[in-house]
């Protein structure tokens, strides 16, 4: 990994990420940037004062959904922070796979509402290609010139680590020397804060938002939905060296399965979550005991939450007391598809930095969720040479990534 690229709640850029995930920041609040109309839930986390025309011209921002914009700018910064020249790399060895789980979802609704009340005539051409999941890792390419590989990806909140183990794959199969990859997700819109709040999937914490996402504690009441991009760059090492780039860790582990149980639970049982972690680190050569650091995917859902926690204790046995555990989500709530993105990012940093960022709102340890080492108050400091990052989806959908340090 040589270029980190986040778009946040709580920051744009590496460097200030990383500051106010050191610092505890918190990116949750009262929603400000659109109507809510009778929305149950008035709060989330998000993106204010984002300003597209920084990394794309005002005429193209205006054609391109939120989810779009998220991602160029994201693509942007992971490519500067490599410090790499694009025209400079054979277009075709060049690839990019930024997934999104619900895509361009507020400009199908406003187009929608159009329809219904001008008529079908007064619908954006630029709609379909506003709209389209993969028109965010399609106008990536555009920007780049990337000719090589491109893929989008869509397997709800493990859309990030299943993009970069994808773009893992590619590389070494020498389908490609350098992919820019991640997950960008805008769907903190009033239709989909709707449609969380009537599965019963949300907090509604309405006097204290602040404190609504508590991953693993005892009086956590749902998640708190949130916005942005995660992106980075996945370079093959022989090439990264050669250019003499700086490496921020080193992929080598992923692990993948699905539940096949149910749309929206996740196995309580957490098999296929254990497969894909194990498998993580079977690839990787680790026992479980090596492992630092696990950021964990804490949504602050019950279901997830025990099925994570049940896990850590099945695969990690005496060491889950030991090796470190926090949820990036307590800062900058659940960003759905762009999850993992940030979360690789955070942990990429935790190895840079050996310091693990805290977990906020951690207060009253789950019972069920066994006797897990949270990362809380301001952190850790601690030398991290190897962890993992964990995303599970809707769907059954199971990703799990191994880092390491490069020495």
């Amino acid at each position: 990994m040589t270029g980190l690229g986040p778009v946040s709640p709580i920051a744009l850029g590496r460097e200030d990420y990383w500051k106010a995930l050191h610092e505890g920041r918190n990116g949750i609040g009262p929603i400000t940037t659109f109507e809510l109309g009778d929305c149950p839930v008035t709060f989330g986390a998000e993106i204010k004062d984002f300003d597209p025309t920084r990394w794309m011209p005002g005429k193209e921002a205006k054609r391109s959904d939120r989810a779009i914009q998220f991602a160029v700018a994201a693509a942007k910064m992971a490519v500067e922070d490599a410090r790499l020249d694009t025209t400079a790399i054979d277009p075709y060895r060049l690839g990019v796979y930024i997934g999104t789980g619900q895509g361009g979802i507020e400009t199908s609704f406003n187009n929608f509402k159009t329809m219904m009340e001008k008529g079908s005539r007064r619908v954006s051409p630029y709609f379909i290609p506003m709209m389209i999941s993969n028109m965010s890792t399609a106008y990536v390419a555009i920007v780049l010139g990337a000719k090589g590989p491109n893929l989008c990806v869509v397997t709800a909140c493990a859309t990030s680590l299943h993009s970069m183990g994808e773009a893992y794959h590619t590389i070494v199969r020498d389908d490609a020397d350098v992919i820019i990859a991640g997950g960008t997700e805008a769907a903190l819109r009033a239709i989909s804060i709707a449609g969380f709040a009537s599965m019963k999937a949300l907090s509604t914490r309405m006097d204290s938002p602040e404190t609504a996402s508590r991953p693993f504690d005892k009086d956590r009441d749902g998640f708190v939905m949130g916005e942005g991009a995660g992106v980075v760059v996945l370079e093959e090492l022989s090439h990264a060296l050669a250019r003499g780039a700086h490496i921020y860790g080193e992929f080598v582990g992923y692990g993948t399965s699905c539940d096949a149980g149910h749309i929206t639970a996740p196995d309580p049982e957490a098999k296929g979550a254990a497969f894909a972690t194990r498998h993580a680190m079977e690839m990787a050569g680790w026992k479980p005991e090596q492992v630092d650091y696990i950021n964990a995917h804490g949504t602050s859902t019950g279901l997830n939450d025990k099925m994570e926690s049940h896990m850590i204790n099945d695969v990690f046995g005496e060491h889950a007391k030991d090796v470190v555990v926090t949820s990036t989500k307590s800062m900058i709530g659940h960003c759905l598809g762009a999850a993992g993105g940030l979360e690789v990012i955070a942990s990429l940093q935790a190895i840079e930095e050996n310091f693990i960022h805290p977990t906020l709102n951690y207060t009253t340890p789950d019972p069920e969720c066994g006797e897990l080492n949270i990362s809380t108050g301001s952190g850790i400091n601690r030398k991290v040479d190897r962890l993992l990052v964990n995303s599970f989806g809707f769907g059954g959908h199971n990703g799990v990534l191994a880092f390491q340090r490069y020495i």
